[in-house]
């Protein structure tokens, strides 16, 4: 704080496993913190500056537990404060799409192939935000992970309790296509004051539609241009074909830092026997 003001926010939750105390992500969560809020009359001169000592206190203030593992926010550089805390730092990336164009600009800037097929599937395809349809999401997932040797960290149960959590805040869609009665793909929208989110999203293993998500995507983009948010954001992937097919939006690549630390022999164990 300065004076009476709030000058950042840094959530985040304490877990413990094997009796081990960890820092690390939230279910589902792809980013938490930090929140620097800066003055509205601050020179650009000053911002770095202001950014560093606003992180700088809040880090000092987090607990120091063995186990690190905290996905830091897009756009915060401050990677020289964290050697300090024995932190290793790794750099994922995630796609913003700026919506501070008209639909008509974004439109043509997509690349033609995708184009192309969000004007075939307008065609064939219905969309309707239909909660009803997340069990489907949970299990398309399911499948989809399974036939690539992974699986799901998470239960149906536990989508549940995060949609209703939304819902109540009024702050989700679950965008669904159907050709028919028969779901094509689903994706779940999320926003806030400032941004939306392409929070997650499936298609559905049993049809031929691949059309399906370029349409779904291009609809949530168009709902969060019309609530008024000022980006688009994808959540990224290091996967490189849902790189490229995020890119073909036009989204700009962002990266962001994910600090780790480990002292615990333990859980280094438990790591090395997950690879």
């Amino acid at each position: 704080m300065k004076g009476q003001s709030i000058t950042g926010v840094w959530p985040y939750t304490l877990q413990q496993k094997l009796r081990i105390d960890m820092l690390r992500m939230p279910m589902l969560t792809p980013y938490l913190g930090p929140h620097v809020f800066f003055p509205p009359d601050i020179k650009e001169s000053n911002r770095d500056q202001f950014e560093y000592e606003v992180t700088e206190q809040l880090i000092s203030r987090l607990p120091d537990p063995d186990v690190w593992h905290l996905a830091m926010q897009p756009g915060i550089k401050q990677a020289g404060i964290f050697n300090d805390y024995d932190l290793q730092l790794h750099v994922r990336q995630t796609f913003l799409l700026d919506l501070s164009h008209t639909e008509e600009e974004m439109f043509a800037n997509l690349k033609e192939p995708l184009r192309r097929n969000i004007r075939a599937a307008e065609k064939e395809i219905v969309i309707t935000d239909d909660p009803k349809h997340l069990n489907d999401l949970y299990h398309f997932q399911k499948i989809t992970l399974e036939y690539k040797g992974a699986s799901q960290h998470y239960s149906f149960d536990d989508l549940v309790r995060l949609h209703e959590a939304c819902r109540q805040r009024q702050c989700t869609a679950l965008w669904v296509a159907k050709k028919g009665d028969e779901v094509q793909a689903i994706i779940w929208h999320l926003w806030d004051k400032k941004n939306s989110y392409y929070h997650m999203g499936t298609k559905n293993p049993g049809t031929d539609s691949y059309r399906a998500m370029s349409a779904l995507l291009w609809h949530a983009i168009r709902a969060a241009k019309r609530k008024g948010n000022q980006w688009f954001d994808f959540e990224g992937s290091m996967d490189p074909g849902v790189e490229r097919f995020f890119r073909n939006f036009g989204a700009r690549r962002e990266l962001y830092m994910v600090l780790r630390k480990n002292r615990s022999l333990l859980w280094k164990l438990v790591e090395k026997l997950r690879r």
